[in-house]
C-alpha cells in the first residue's frame, strides 16, 4: 500500500501518512541533482560573499574608492555578522511557520537585494555609510536565513541513505565560493580600476543567485513539512510530483508497506519558547552536542582563516599580492574533504566519522604548531599542512551542520539550526582574538570527544526515527545516542 494519508476529519484529527517512508525509499534521480544545485548554491554565495568582502575591505580605505577609515571598514564585517545572526533567527522562525519553499525563495531575494545595493555606495558621507551598513546587514540577513531554510529543505526531501553525504557536500561548497571569490577579486582589484572593480565584486554573488532563481521556483514544498501542518492534499500533490520525477528517469518504485506509516495530529505553530522547552527538557544531550560541534568548528575556522594572510606575510615573508594564491590552495583542501569523505558519514557512520575528523584534525594541527614553533616550516609546507588538516576539519565542520539539522523534530528544525548557527557565529567571532594552533587543536579535540559520548547514530535512518515529530501521536523510537 502506498497511499499518502487519510483525512484528519475521518480519523479524529489524526493523519496517518506514508510520506516520510515514500521519500526515503527513493533512489537518486535528476530531480535530486536539480534540488542540490538550486538549494546548495547558498553556501557558494556565502563563500563568495565573505571572500570578496574581506579582499575588498583593504581597498575601501583608498581615496580612489570610498576613502573609509580602518574603523569604518572593520565595522562592515561586524554589521554583516549581526545581519547573519538576525536573519537566521528571524527567517528560521518563518521557515518553520510558513514553509521551506517560501523562505528559500524569500531569503535568496533578500541576499540579492542587499548585496547588489552595496555596489552603489557612493562616498564616505554619513548618509552613504548608513546606506552601506544597511545593505551589508540585509545581505547578511539573507544568507543567515538561507542556512536555516535550505538545510531543512534538503534534509526533508533527501532520501535517508543519501542525506549525510549530500548535506556535508553542500555545506562544503562554501569553499568553492571562496575559490571563486578569491580568483575574482585577484583579477578585479589588479586589472580593473579600483573604484569599479570592488563594485563589480559585490555584484558577482547576485548574478549567480539570479541564475538559480528559476530552479528554486520550480522545486516543490517539503511534503514532510506540509503533512506535519495538516495540509494533506498539498503534501500528496508534492510527493506525487517527486515520485513522477523519479519515475521519469526510468526507475520503478517499490510499494511502501503500511507498517511504515506515521500518525500525526497537527497542532499550532511552535515558537522559540517551544524550542527552548524541546532543547532543554526533551533533548538536553543533543543540545550540548549541537552547541559543542558548532562552536568548536566556528572557533577554529575564524581563528585560522582570518589570520591566514597575516601568518604568510609576517612570518614567511610572502608578498601581500601573492597571498591569495596560497589561500586558493587552502580552499581546495577544504572543498575536497566534504566531497571525498562525505559518503563515509552514511556508510561508516556519523559518530565514528565526526569524532574521527575532529580528533584527527586536532592532532595534525598540534603537530603543525610544534613544527611552526621549531621553525621547520616555510610558506609552502605550512600551506600543505593546512590543506591536509582542513581536508578533515572541513568534513567535520560540515557534519556539524548536518547534525543540528537532523536531530531535532521537524516542527522546530529550522529554528534549531538558526539558534545553533547564531551561537556559533557569536563564539566564532572571538576566534581571531585567541588565535593559536594549539588552542585550535584543543578546541577541536573537545568537539571530537563530545561526539564520541553524545553523538547520534543517524546514518540511514528516517528523520522521524532520529527525532520523532512533536505532532506524532505515537512517538517512534529515537536513534541511538
Amino acid at each position: 500500500m502506498s497511499s499518502s494519508s487519510q483525512p484528519a476529519s475521518a480519523t479524529g484529527g489524526t493523519i496517518r501518512s506514508l510520506i516520510p517512508a515514500r521519500i526515503d525509499r527513493l533512489n537518486w534521480a535528476p530531480f535530486h541533482t536539480r534540488m542540490v544545485l538550486a538549494l546548495g548554491t547558498a553556501w557558494v554565495l556565502d563563500g563568495i560573499e565573505i571572500t570578496i568582502a574581506g579582499a575588498v575591505a583593504a581597498v575601501l580605505t583608498d581615496d580612489a574608492t570610498l576613502g573609509l577609515s580602518t574603523t569604518q571598514v572593520g565595522a562592515i564585517a561586524t554589521v554583516y555578522l549581526l545581519g547573519e545572526v538576525f536573519g537566521a533567527l528571524f527567517f528560521g522562525h518563518l521557515s518553520d511557520k510558513l514553509g521551506r519553499k517560501k523562505l528559500f525563495i524569500m531569503t535568496l531575494g533578500v541576499y540579492l537585494l542587499g548585496n547588489a545595493l552595496t555596489a552603489f555606495t557612493w562616498d564616505n558621507s554619513t548618509l552613504s555609510l548608513i546606506f552601506l551598513y544597511s545593505t551589508r546587514f540585509i545581505a547578511g540577513a539573507g544568507i543567515g536565513g538561507e542556512y536555516a531554510a535550505i538545510n531543512s529543505a534538503i534534509d526533508e526531501m533527501m532520501p535517508a541513505k543519501y542525506r549525510g553525504r549530500v548535506d556535508i557536500a553542500v555545506n562544503g561548497t562554501y569553499w568553492l565560493g571562496a575559490i571563486l571569490g578569491t580568483l575574482s577579486t585577484f583579477v578585479l582589484l589588479n586589472q580593473v580600476d579600483l573604484n569599479i572593480g570592488w563594485r563589480i565584486g559585490f555584484l558577482l554573488g547576485p548574478v549567480l543567485g539570479a541564475l538559480i532563481w528559476g530552479l528554486r521556483r520550480h522545486l516543490p514544498e517539503s511534503p514532510r513539512w506540509l503533512i506535519m501542518h495538516g495540509r494533506e492534499a498539498e503534501a500528496e500533490e508534492n510527493i506525487t510530483f517527486i515520485e513522477d520525477e523519479v519515475k521519469s528517469s526510468g526507475q520503478t518504485l517499490d510499494p511502501v508497506d503500511e507498517s511504515a506509516a506515521i500518525d500525526i495530529k497537527p497542532g499550532e505553530d511552535q515558537g522559540y519558547f517551544a524550542l527552548v522547552k524541546v532543547l532543554f527538557s526533551q533533548y538536553p544531550s543533543r543540545s550540548i552536542l549541537s552547541a559543542t560541534l558548532m562552536i568548536t568548528q566556528s572557533f577554529l575556522y575564524n581563528a585560522i582563516f582570518f589570520t591566514y594572510t597575516l601568518v604568510l606575510t609576517k612570518f614567511y615573508g610572502v608578498d601581500a599580492s601573492d597571498a591569495p594564491l596560497y589561500l586558493i590552495a587552502f580552499c581546495v583542501g577544504n572543498l575536497a574533504g566534504p566531497l571525498l569523505l562525505g559518503h563515509l558519514f552514511d556508510t561508516v557512520g556519523r559518530r565514528k566519522m565526526i569524532a574521527g575528523t575532529y580528533l584527527l584534525s586536532a592532532v595534525l594541527l598540534a603537530i603543525t604548531a610544534v613544527l611552526f614553533k621549531a621553525g621547520s616550516l616555510n610558506a609552502f609546507t605550512q600551506t600543505v599542512a593546512w590543506c591536509v588538516i582542513f581536508f578533515f576539519a572541513s568534513a567535520g565542520a560540515s557534519a556539524a551542520y548536518l547534525t543540528v539539522s537532523e536531530i531535532f523534530p521537524l516542527e522546530v528544525r529550522a529554528k534549531a539550526i538558526a539558534v545553533f548557527f547564531a551561537i556559533a557565529q557569536c563564539f566564532g567571532a572571538i576566534g581571531p582574538i585567541f588565535y593559536g594552533a594549539l588552542i585550535g587543536a584543543g578546541v577541536m579535540a573537545v568537539g571530537g570527544l563530545v561526539e564520541i559520548f553524545l553523538g547520534i547514530d543517524a546514518e540511514g535512518q528516517s528523520l522521524e526515527d532520529v527525532a520523532s515529530p512533536l505532532s506524532a501521536v505515537a512517538h517512534r523510537p529515537r536513534a541511538t545516542g
